[in-house]
């Protein structure tokens, strides 16, 4: 197989090859044309690296990066690989430090990537040591542009990238200024492995229609309902959207007879401790499961009053790393801080009502094998433009996706301009 081979049968990307799923190929043309490509990457928080020192490791795509703060008070970001042997340069999670060396052959780097320091440089008396001319600006490590939005720490690998604000575009910008409108507290962070393509899983974020019934958990106990008042916003490239819910706007009636068929509200079902789904209206719109993604690399989640990161890490074609990032605000009431952390058992690995994302993208991902010549079906909420839904029962929002997908990678698309 191979990108060569590669074909869209339809124009309005209402049918999704399958072998994009399926081959290891792709992986290594996805790297170099998306991730390193014309976008910007989430890489962390502004929180997460608070004083000069203050580090991260974190990937883009499937390259190791650090995130660190300079003495100047500046974010900076570099590949996490000595100039020399190509060792992994740090090891840890995050931390501060005041430079950083190289376990295997000990060079040394400043917080902006730049290399500082060889042993035996000039070698030992009068042996070895490296050639006169070389030159330690010459070695320093492979950097990426860098920029801060509300709070959020961007990366990018191309030359010329468009301007952050116009990446990320309208609504999203708004959405991330009201998220991190105060200043944020790390509360702790969590990561699984899911056994399929990391494609699959932004599909998911993008398809409102699976919510109201993957996640049996929030439509037994009232977080989430199809029947809610709610849409999907995308932005003017239809690649990015907002995914939004109003708490408690169906009837209960309507519920029941919309949910006829699934018998989740023919029985009974109790919780011990029902304060896990408890919701205080924090942003006084009512929203209480209200999400932002961010193509190719990242999901902002507010469910309840759970706000996290999840940041997309893929491996290989059939692994990716989900990295969870949980954070509160800093004048959080104790009442608040409480109710978060106890909504956090709803999302995550482990998650009452997540959990099941992870375990749909290794469904599918076994499901699909042996279908190289198959494809899905995407015509949830029509087949004509793609744009803003006023409604969550829809996947229109994933041919968006789709179609961003294949301009980045050159996949032609039969009668795409039609499209």
């Amino acid at each position: 197989m191979g990108i060569d081979t590669l074909r869209w049968p339809n124009a309005d990307y209402s049918r999704v090859p399958y072998s994009v799923f399926l081959d290891p190929d792709l992986h290594a043309i996805e790297q170099e044309r998306i991730f390193r490509g014309p976008v910007w990457l989430y890489l962390g928080l502004d929180a997460e690296v608070p004083n000069p020192g203050d580090y991260i490791t974190t990937v883009a795509g499937d390259t190791p990066v650090v995130v660190v703060r300079a003495l100047d008070g500046s974010v900076h970001a570099f590949v996490n690989r000595c100039a020399h042997r190509g060792t992994l340069l740090v090891r840890n999670q995050f931390g501060n430090a005041k430079d950083f060396t190289c376990v295997y052959h000990h060079w040394c780097y400043d917080h902006t990537g730049n290399l500082i320091g060889v042993p035996f440089l000039r070698g030992l008396k009068g042996k070895g040591g490296m050639p006169k001319d070389f030159n330690l600006a010459d070695h320093g490590l492979e950097r990426l542009k860098v920029e801060v939005f509300a709070s959020v720490i961007f990366g990018s690998f191309h030359a010329a990238p468009e301007s952050l604000g116009t990446f990320i575009d309208r609504p999203m910008c708004e959405w991330l200024e009201r998220f991190f409108a105060k200043p944020i507290e790390i509360l702790g962070y969590t990561r699984q492995r899911i056994p399929g393509n990391w494609k699959l899983y932004v599909e998911n974020t993008h398809d409102g229609y699976h919510a109201g019934l993957l996640h049996q958990m929030s439509t037994t106990f009232g977080l989430f309902r199809a029947t809610e008042d709610g849409g999907i916003k995308l932005d003017k490239g239809n690649r990015h959207e907002v995914t939004f819910s109003i708490h408690a706007s169906d009837k209960i009636e309507e519920s029941k007879e919309a949910y006829r068929d699934t018998a989740w509200f023919e029985a009974p079902h109790e919780l011990k401790d029902p304060s896990v789904f408890d919701f205080i209206d924090e942003y006084g719109n009512n929203m209480a499961a209200n999400f932002c993604t961010l193509f190719p690399n990242v999901i902002f989640q507010q469910l309840a009053n759970s706000l996290a990161t999840r940041q997309i890490r893929p491996r290989k074609w059939n692994e990716f790393d989900l990295y969870w990032t949980y954070f509160g605000y800093q004048d959080d009431s104790a009442k608040l801080r409480a109710t978060r952390m106890k909504n956090a058992n709803i999302v995550g690995a482990a998650g009452y009502s997540s959990m099941e994302d992870g375990e749909v993208g290794r469904l599918c991902q076994i499901g699909i094998k042996g279908g190289a010549n198959d494809h899905s079906v995407i015509e949830m909420g029509g087949l004509g433009p793609i744009g803003t839904q006023y409604t969550t029962v829809t996947e229109v929002p994933i041919r968006g996706m789709w179609l961003n997908y294949c301009k980045l990678m050159g996949i032609p698309v039969a009668n795409a301009a039609a499209a």
